[in-house]
């Protein structure tokens, strides 16, 4: 009976999301996206579309979304949102960080995405725009894929953290104790592995179109460089999704180097009581800031 009911629960939110989607009107730039996409699969092969044209949103999104917060750095005004105003950027710090994006980027990850191809043919994962799934398929496929690499993140994150390894591997990632943007991947190559496995289990759960490969890249690029952006900007439309961690939550692993494990969502440091220093260091910082109103 419970099934049941659960099943026309599911049937009648898909059928309002279907209404809802049917009043919208037509999104303006759907026809040129349609255009592009079809000129894409008339101008390249499937090899292309996978492998170069995965590198190329990966970089593309990478560094577009890293610009905000490197710009940042020069405004005086953004200044009141940087988490850790006494620590601020250094172009020695940036300059490093960007070769070792490089090294990973182009040593470590494209070999990865070398497999992709390999993927969508294996599974016969289709690339025209017919089979394309709509928008809000796709939001929630991401929002599933975000939920199983925060499970992932969380459990092979803290483990990198134990005393007996942690000096060998994610120690490279805590150079930073003020994270920027641009080092959300700054990382030992095999952390860039162990970590990043995490990434590919949702595609394998939920992939049903090349497409979602790069929107699940686009929401998880957008998630880690706003984590660790080093800024909490107001009106952050990221704050909209349920149990969103954000850029202070995850600040302060970097500032405290204990807790704080997972990658997008609060749930699993909260069930672990891992955000317990968290909360604590929050308190005093909200009873600090009354006694200086007061």
């Amino acid at each position: 009976m419970a099934s049941n009911d659960n099943t026309s629960i599911l049937n009648s939110a898909y059928i309002a999301v279907e209404y809802i989607d049917a009043l919208l009107p037509d999104n303006p730039l759907q026809p040129s996206f349609k255009y592009a996409w079809n000129y894409m699969m008339d101008n390249y092969t499937k090899f292309q579309i996978a492998t170069w044209g995965s590198l190329f949103v990966h970089e593309l999104i990478y560094f577009l979304f890293c610009l905000p917060g490197f710009i940042f750095q020069f405004i005086p005004f953004m200044q009141k949102y940087k988490i850790q105003q006494d620590k601020p950027e250094t172009w020695e710090s940036q300059w490093r960080c960007f070769k070792m994006l490089l090294f990973n980027h182009f040593c470590i990850q494209f070999p990865l995405i070398f497999g992709t191809y390999h993927f969508t043919e294996f599974f016969s994962i289709p690339y025209d725009w017919d089979s394309m799934p709509r928008w809000y398929i796709l939001g929630a496929q991401c929002f599933g894929c975000a939920v199983i690499e925060d499970a992932w993140h969380y459990f092979l994150h803290r483990l990198l953290h134990h005393k007996r390894i942690y000096k060998y591997i994610h120690k490279v990632h805590h150079e930073f104790t003020s994270p920027f943007g641009m080092q959300a991947e700054y990382a030992h190559p095999l952390e860039t592995i162990i970590l990043g496995a995490g990434f590919f289990i949702g595609i394998l759960v939920f992939c049903n179109h090349v497409i979602l490969l790069w929107a699940w890249v686009m929401f998880r690029l957008l998630e880690t460089i706003d984590v660790h952006s080093g800024y909490d900007i107001p009106l952050n439309p990221l704050h909209l999704l349920p149990f969103y961690a954000g850029a202070r939550f995850h600040d302060f692993h970097h500032m405290n180097f204990i807790g704080n494990y997972a990658s997008t969502f609060t749930w699993w440091d909260k069930i672990f009581n891992t955000d317990s220093q968290y909360n604590t260091y929050r308190e005093k910082v909200k009873t600090k800031i009354e006694k200086k109103i007061k």
